[in-house]
């Protein structure tokens, strides 16, 4: 994380450039990398996808372009006057309200105030925590064998995550940074996507019976959620494996941690965990614990042909499973297990794989 000297210092520069572009009689503009799968790369010394040499220019040559640069200008000093100098925030969601007041340069919807934001991190390298920038969602929540120390603005605290709060777990700031690890006595992290299936671990004990934490994922995952279960993995060596429901939809969930977002793949160093694993639900658990499964919608299937084609899904592994899952037309929930009994979760399938997988 950046001081709000260093913060400014860079915002401020961005906005040089382009009256320094005005003075030189150049085009104002600015290049940002293309936020799309075809211009997704592997760094293969990082682990991480990344953005490749593909381009996009805002420029005033078009009134859309014109527009565009005019509420970057308006946002840049939103975030240096009103946040950084004051040392206050706003959320995603209040930056398109505080636009009203704009005149031309209001937003005509969320969707672009928050892409604008994901411009400014690109074009500074920074960090929308950096800008004092808060997201609209509750953090997601952890639970199990974990001593955190917090800072907030009303001083230090020292949690433990089993111990200290209740069965709904510790919930996850939006600045993780500011989280220290303390101790734990925890072998591996299992990321859960469902509130469903992670209160049924709670309640039957599965962190304490294999000294897991359980981090509720709470569907697509925040950025907050991503950066924590990336310091478990790194900075404590806690494998980390993620249990989804068995559809394409939840095969992208695990995706942006294990290989981050495509909107997001600039801060694939900062977010993404490449030791992940993928626990389930798998397309062959659904043949091999005959589940009880839903058929796939035509939706379904066009994104399961999309993932084929999705470079973060080449792998043999993903290649099996999918064609698979497109062969037998089916797709199955995280409690679907419960029709073999409410302990079938934790007694037989969770042991089984994980400890396939080497982890138990």
């Amino acid at each position: 994380m950046k001081d709000a000297e260093a913060t400014k210092g860079r915002l401020l520069g961005l906005a040089e450039t382009l009256y320094d572009q005005f003075q030189r009689g150049t085009v104002p503009h600015l290049a940002l990398p293309s936020r799309t799968k075809n211009n997704l790369e592997y760094d293969q010394e990082g682990e991480i996808w990344v953005y490749g040499d593909q381009e996009s220019v805002r420029s005033v040559k078009t009134v859309r372009g014109a527009k565009s640069l005019l509420k970057t200008t308006y946002l840049i000093e939103l975030l240096i006057n009103e946040h950084l100098r004051q040392n206050r925030g706003s959320t995603l969601r209040e930056i398109y309200y505080i636009s009203e007041n704009w005149d031309v340069a209001k937003f005509g919807e969320q969707a672009e105030s928050d892409r604008l934001v994901e411009d400014l991190e690109i074009l500074t390298a920074l960090l929308r925590e950096d800008f004092h920038v808060r997201p609209e969602e509750d953090g997601a929540t952890v639970f199990g064998p974990l001593t955190i120390s917090e800072k907030t603005r009303r001083g230090e605290r020292t949690i433990h995550c089993q111990e200290d709060v209740g069965e709904a777990g510790y919930q996850i700031p939006f600045n993780v940074d500011n989280v220290e690890f303390k101790e734990h006595d925890a072998k591996f992290v299992i990321a859960i996507e469902t509130g469903g299936m992670h209160a049924r671990l709670i309640e039957n004990g599965f962190d304490q019976e294999h000294d897991a934490i359980l981090v509720h994922l709470k569907g697509q995952p925040a950025r907050s959620t991503r950066r924590l279960i990336k310091r478990l993995n790194e900075e404590l060596s806690l494998p980390v494996v993620i249990f989804t429901d068995g559809d394409p939809w939840s095969y992208r969930i695990y995706a942006s941690v294990a290989y981050g977002a495509i909107k997001s793949a600039y801060l694939s160093d900062y977010l993404v965990t490449p030791a992940a694993q993928f626990v389930g639900v798998q397309p062959t658990d659904i043949v091999n614990y005959d589940l009880s499964t839903d058929k796939l919608t035509d939706q379904d299937l066009q994104a399961l042909r999309s993932e084929l084609a999705d470079p973060r899904f080449a792998t043999d592994y993903w290649k099996e499973q999918i064609q698979l899952q497109i062969k037998l037309s089916k797709k199955a929930e995280q409690q679907a297990f419960a029709g073999k009994g409410l302990d079938f979760v934790t007694k037989t399938y969770l042991p089984e794989r994980l400890s396939e997988m080497g982890l138990i």
